[in-house]
């Protein structure tokens, strides 16, 4: 009954932003771009400009019969490109009109690029700035459209940006994740390392539908405070039910609390944190180890992969690869246990590799 009051009450304060037109969440929700060099820029509009003139001297030229000049001559190429070129250009004629072949020749070889040049450097930023707002709307609308089985990473302080890295590592695609934080430096990072973001309080259901949660294969919650990721768990499970939500706590008695709300696993960062420094004391090669392991891209690493046919029946501690545990049916069961004395179809492992082979 709380669950429902809270949610009812949450719904009745929020204004839902995803019946907003994208134009509005254009300072929300970020997509990064690749970078493009200002010369590239230029060459780009140079070649637009240049494809744009072609057209109308094609188009001139097929109709070429409809035109004569001052000295009701029949109109040649050069005059159709000269047409154009002043046409286009916006220069006008009538009061001087160059009439031999070499005054126009220099006019469209000399005098035009200068016109365009002229007209790139005095319009060009210009018609940026208003043209990038709607470029970015229509971006937000065809990812919002296209995306799927991706993973929200909510906070992106020292949790958010470690199990990003990890993801990295483990060769998930940056388009594949979408930060949400309040948190306008943390949000410049994650756009700088090409993660989608989204700007706003993730308590709320409107903002993770921004972020596509309930399209998400998993949500990772890693919020600076426990109250704040039991919230969010609350409103993540609701939003996307079949998704797979991980949550940091910083104390494990609020560990409950999280698993209440929804999370499929959770980690307490300060007291496993303070495990490991106890660890260190006595025995620092074991922390060197774990840290191995926890880094993907590097030493060993934990991974998991599907049972072979040829592996089928066979005990997990008797395979070549290192098997810590065996995933059946969902449930992690350890390599110890009596129900994986043999492993059969279906089944996953849970296994060392050695990262530094691949």
């Amino acid at each position: 009954m709380a669950k429902g009051r809270l949610r009812r009450r949450l719904a009745a304060i929020e204004q839902d932003l995803t019946t907003q037109p994208d134009s509005r969440l254009v300072d929300i929700l970020r997509i990064p771009e690749p970078f493009v060099s200002p010369t590239q820029r230029i060459i780009r509009r140079v070649i637009y400009a240049t494809l744009a003139l072609m057209a109308a001297v094609f188009i001139v030229y097929l109709d070429r019969d409809g035109y004569r000049d001052v000295q009701d001559n029949q109109l040649s190429f050069l005059d159709c490109l000269y047409y154009a070129t002043v046409s286009l250009s916006t220069t006008g004629y009538g009061d001087i009109t160059p009439f031999t072949p070499e005054a126009r020749l220099i006019n469209v070889l000399v005098v035009t690029p200068l016109r365009v040049a002229f007209l790139i450097v005095l319009i060009g930023t210009t018609v940026e700035t208003l043209t990038s707002q709607s470029r970015a709307a229509l971006k937000i609308q065809r990812w919002r459209s296209r995306v799927r089985n991706h993973t929200v990473v909510i906070g992106y302080g020292t949790k958010g940006r470690t199990a990003v890295a990890a993801m990295v590592g483990d060769e998930v695609a940056p388009a594949d994740i979408v930060v949400v934080d309040e948190n306008a430096g943390a949000l410049e990072r994650a756009r700088s390392a090409g993660l989608v973001t989204v700007h706003g309080d993730a308590t709320k259901a409107d903002i993770l539908r921004l972020a596509s949660a309930q399209h998400a294969k998993s949500i990772i919650v890693a919020t600076d405070d426990d109250a704040s990721a039991v919230l969010v768990t609350l409103t993540a499970r609701e939003l996307a039910p079949n998704a797979k939500i991980i949550a940091a706590a910083r104390e494990s008695d609020n560990q409950h609390l999280l698993r209440q709300s929804g999370a499929d696993s959770t980690v307490v960062s300060s007291e496993t944190a303070g495990r490991l420094l106890g660890i260190a004391t006595q025995t620092p090669s074991v922390v060197q180890i774990m840290e191995d392991l926890l880094t993907p891209d590097a030493g060993f690493a934990i991974a998991e992969r599907e049972v072979t046919p040829k592996e089928v029946g066979g005990s997990p501690r008797h395979l070549h690869d290192i098997v810590l545990g065996v995933v059946r049916g969902g449930e992690l069961l350890r390599v110890d246990s009596p129900e994986v004395d043999t492993v059969e179809s279906g089944d996953r492992l849970l296994y060392i590799r050695n990262a530094d082979a691949e």
